[in-house]
């Protein structure tokens, strides 16, 4: 195996008490995951606009803090959902727990520069 491949590979931990091993997801792999999911309003993934603040694994649990464009966005319930379903394909994932957090407020300067030029902002 090469670097490139064994760097793209997830690693088996043990968990604690039963000798069972889970996958250990890095975090760029999860947001890669994340990214499948799409603002149906903006046409655009959740990462790659900066909604996803955190991800972190614990044991087969991973948690998400997201953020919406807006505390009325219409289709908060449908990103949601899709961030749930998208975590859940991970290999030995068996929950996920999604936070929406409201701080730090979103705002445009989180989103990567490809999306902005998409989006017509000015960098």
């Amino acid at each position: 195996m090469t670097d490139a491949e064994s760097s793209a590979a997830p690693e088996a931990q043990p968990e604690s008490g039963n000798g069972a091993s889970t996958t250990q997801w890095k975090e760029e792999e999860i947001r890669d995951v994340l990214r499948q999911v799409v603002d149906p309003e903006l046409h655009m993934n959740i990462v790659d606009l900066g909604l996803v603040y955190r991800t972190e694994q614990r044991q087969d649990v991973i948690e998400v803090d997201v953020t919406l464009t807006s505390p009325g966005c219409p289709y908060g319930p449908y990103i949601l959902h899709g961030v749930k379903q998208a975590v859940l394909t991970l290999k030995d994932i068996n929950d996920a727990e999604i936070n929406v957090v409201w701080d730090p407020p979103w705002g445009p300067d989180q989103m990567t520069e490809e999306v902005k030029l998409e989006l017509g902002f000015d960098l």
